[in-house]
């Protein structure tokens, strides 16, 4: 495999699929030519140093940056210039570096957040509880109490978000994101500041919803050992381009990357 002539997937099999993607800012350019696909049911690791893009380009699919030049695709449709909460509404949903979560605010009412675009009634008609509106919140907590039930926090649902452990933060901001019931999921470094045994909880929990739940996911990840475990596929960047895409054998072996970023005792 080499770095630009490795695999390329068949845009048949993508659901999400970026092409041409060029992003500057000022007279830096974030992404150069950057073409990425996401296929059905698989769990794509981005990777790359510090400054590569991972970011920007993950900003780039889920709508936060509109690149220069490019194209995003989203099961066929392009998606490049919508807004993003309608990008989310569709089902690519985004999970950031931090946890963005309401501190004094309860794990569920946190997750319940998440079922907001999903909620048809409105600000009135809640107010006024109609026999409508009570039968949608019911609705809404029940798929928010089998995301709990999934992520293993049943203990802590009534708890403020603020008196958890930085762990189970990342694992409710995880439960937030499912609430929206995503497609496909964006993940940027879910598991950066975790301990050993925090990354091996949320790894576990992120198999289980790539395989449980079928949902493709997108890993920005810096721990190897944790992209080597969990990755059908890794996608390489540097200095804002792609110079590998394969397997995770495949990138391992991969003397460009090994220059670039595992090192030469890789």
């Amino acid at each position: 495999m080499t770095s630009n002539t490795s695999i390329q997937p068949s845009s048949d099999a993508s659901v999400l699929q970026a092409r041409g993607i060029t992003l500057r800012f000022g007279g830096v350019t974030a992404l150069a030519d950057v073409g990425i696909d996401v296929r059905d049911n698989e769990l794509l690791a981005i990777i790359g140093p510090n400054g590569a893009g991972k970011s920007s380009l993950m900003n780039v699919l889920s709508g936060f940056y509109q690149p220069q030049q490019g194209r995003v695709h989203y099961r066929g449709q392009d998606i490049k210039g919508r807004a993003v909460h309608e990008i989310a509404g569709d089902g690519v949903v985004r999970t950031f570096q931090g946890t963005h979560l309401f501190a004094n605010m309860s794990v569920i009412d946190n997750i319940l957040v998440g079922r907001y675009s999903l909620m048809r009634s409105s600000m009135a008609q809640a107010f006024f509880y109609f026999p409508w509106t009570q039968r949608e919140e019911t609705l809404h907590r029940e798929a928010v109490e089998e995301i709990i039930d999934f992520l293993e926090i049943e203990n802590i649902r009534h708890q403020p978000v603020g008196a958890l452990g930085y762990g189970l933060r990342k694992r409710v901001d995880l439960g937030r994101a499912l609430a929206m019931e995503p497609k496909v999921l964006l993940m940027d470094e879910p598991m950066a500041g975790m301990n050993t045994e925090e990354k091996e909880d949320l790894a576990r929990f992120i198999i289980d919803v790539r395989e449980a739940k079928r949902i493709p996911v997108v890993l920005v990840e810096h721990d190897m050992g944790v992209v080597m475990d969990l990755a059908d596929r890794v996608a390489v960047l540097d200095f804002g381009s792609k110079i590998a895409d394969g397997t995770p054998s495949q990138v391992q072996a991969d003397p460009v990357v090994i220059q670039a970023y595992l090192g030469a005792g890789a």
